[in-house]
């Protein structure tokens, strides 16, 4: 039963990737026909990104009444009931309905499957789970590919992952027994169980506003360097366009990769290690990518960042309980997804209007400001966590 559940949540991750890298790929079909401007892409993503940040604050309340699985199960459910609404949707303003509840369900699956994997796995399955993600958002577009080549349609994309999700979610509660009889948190196990724990109260947490600074600086790096690297390779280093985009594919190839060697790391190092491990390396492909030569090095150094960015957001997630207690590591967790959101709303954004203002060649400076400032949020953490016996 323990590896069945195990299973589930495996293909939960698969599956919640799958629809996060559509949009790129069927744009180009979509805003065709909906007439609207190409940039009108950035409207739909901050909608979703948007839901994702208020259900992430609100994934605490929803878990202590519902439990984890019935939590994924219900978001999962919201998720593929939007997909089926993307995939008979003609008009683009109904489709920005429709991401309503795609980011609300995200949020709150996102927030309440790594607490449960957290409290109950050890830290090489947080990294092969986030590992599954990647398999799932590098199967997107092929899906979508699939459908458009098949004369489907970009609607016919999300009709598969529709569908898709809606058997993930039957699977879900079909599931729910099995979650029930896992070791419930220390909150769970109390016979008075404590409250949801508002914004301000998880702010009041020693180490807290260090660990969100933190991720917030991770997500925000990672997804900067993602949206920009084919930018910085074709403006700046003058690599044509079609290579740009196949040399940027391998920032994320390193990330995936990465995470599937870290599983098996964690068995020898802690969180703390890989965490730091990840940083550096991050370090390196950004000095490599200041060298001033060709595209190759450039390459290398995106790969260098894509492999030190793999460790770092599950090492995160899977320290939260040791730093902060099982009883409020749901509260942590669910607001650090919203500062990883936030930071992937605004940031690359800010980057964008720095390139057009300055240059794009300012990319390595701009991850290398983010990288020290969650280096120093991740020691201050360790050092709040060793003072009060946490970690």
């Amino acid at each position: 039963m323990f590896q069945l559940l195990l299973a589930i949540i495996y293909l939960s991750f698969i599956s919640l990737g799958l629809p996060d890298s559509m949009l790129g790929a069927a744009w180009p079909n979509m805003y065709v026909e909906f007439g609207v401007p190409i940039s009108y892409a950035g409207i739909i993503s901050a909608i979703i990104s948007l839901g994702t940040i208020v259900s992430s604050l609100q994934s605490d309340r929803l878990t202590l009444k519902l439990g984890a699985g019935k939590v994924t199960a219900i978001s999962v459910a919201m998720t593929a009931i939007s997909l089926i609404g993307f995939s008979l949707t003609h008009n683009f303003w109904l489709l920005c309905l429709w991401a309503i509840p795609y980011g609300l369900g995200g949020g709150n699956v996102d927030a309440a499957l790594n607490n449960y994997v957290a409290l109950h796995y050890e830290s090489r399955h947080m990294s092969w789970l986030h590992c599954m993600w990647g398999v799932g958002a590098a199967t997107g577009p092929y899906v979508m590919g699939y459908a458009l080549t098949g004369g489907m349609g970009w609607n016919g994309g999300y009709r598969i992952v529709g569908i898709l999700q809606i058997v993930l979610s039957a699977a879900i509660f079909l599931s729910l027994p099995l979650w029930k009889n896992r070791k419930v948190n220390a909150a769970e196990d109390s016979a008075k169980p404590r409250k949801p724990m508002a914004l301000k109260d998880v702010l009041r947490i020693r180490g807290a506003r260090e660990v969100l600074i933190c991720f917030f600086c991770y997500c925000a790096l990672e997804q900067t360097a993602g949206l920009w690297a084919s930018s910085y390779l074709t403006l700046y280093k003058n690599v044509p366009a079609d290579t740009a985009a196949s040399y940027a594919a391998m920032f994320f190839i390193g990330i995936t990769i990465g995470r599937a060697v870290s599983g098996f790391m964690t068995i020898k190092l802690s969180d703390v290690q890989m965490i730091r491990l990840g940083q550096g390396l991050i370090l390196l492909g950004i000095v490599i990518m200041l060298i001033p030569a060709g595209a190759t090095l450039s390459l290398i150094g995106l790969i260098l960042i894509g492999l030190g960015c793999a460790p770092i957001y599950p090492c995160i997630i899977h320290s939260t309980p040791a730093h902060f207690g099982e009883d409020k590591s749901q509260a942590v967790i669910g607001v650090q997804m919203a500062f990883a959101y936030t930071g992937i709303l605004g940031m690359p954004p800010l980057f964008g209007v720095i390139a057009n203002a300055i240059n794009v060649s300012l990319l390595p400076v701009f991850l290398f400001v983010l990288l020290a400032l969650m280096v120093v949020m991740h020691e201050m953490l360790n050092k709040v966590s060793e003072r009060h016996g946490d970690a």
